[in-house]
């Protein structure tokens, strides 16, 4: 089990009324994304959660919270919050509360809004004094 469906349910829950919030595989675990933008997840049996930079320090202080270093260097901007820390229905709300504001606080994405990834970018090119020289076979 890489992540805790039984939180996923309760999350899924509290955010059922809304229209504008799906779910993808990410982290190893799930997040749930609003308007196109993370909002929280389930890594294993923590609770991710995307707070912004703004409300970063204040929160990540807050009992059974820690920075996200899923990669070895803390994320700012994001917290893991422990099973402790949303036992209660009130909690997980109130953890989830703070994912929604901070997505709810940017602008919505769009599919044609979005960057392509870096594999699908046009590399740059250098323009040099040479011309490029086309065989008569080759040309149409």
């Amino acid at each position: 089990m890489a992540y805790d469906e039984g939180l996923a349910e309760r999350i899924r829950g509290i955010l059922r009324d809304r229209r504008d919030v799906s779910e993808k595989k990410m982290f190893g675990g799930i997040a749930f994304i609003v308007r196109g933008h993370m909002s929280v997840g389930i890594v294993k049996d923590d609770l991710m959660v995307r707070v912004g930079p703004e409300t970063y320090e204040d929160l990540v202080r807050q009992p059974h919270a820690r920075p996200m270093d899923f990669t070895g260097r803390p994320m700012k901007g994001f917290v893991y919050v422990a099973s402790a820390g949303f036992e209660e229905d009130e909690d997980l709300e109130r953890w989830v509360g703070h994912g929604l504001k901070y997505a709810m606080s940017l602008p919505p994405k769009t599919v044609s809004g979005r960057r392509a990834p870096p594999s699908k970018r046009r590399k740059p090119t250098r323009r040099s004094g040479l011309k490029l020289v086309v065989s008569k076979k080759n040309r149409r």
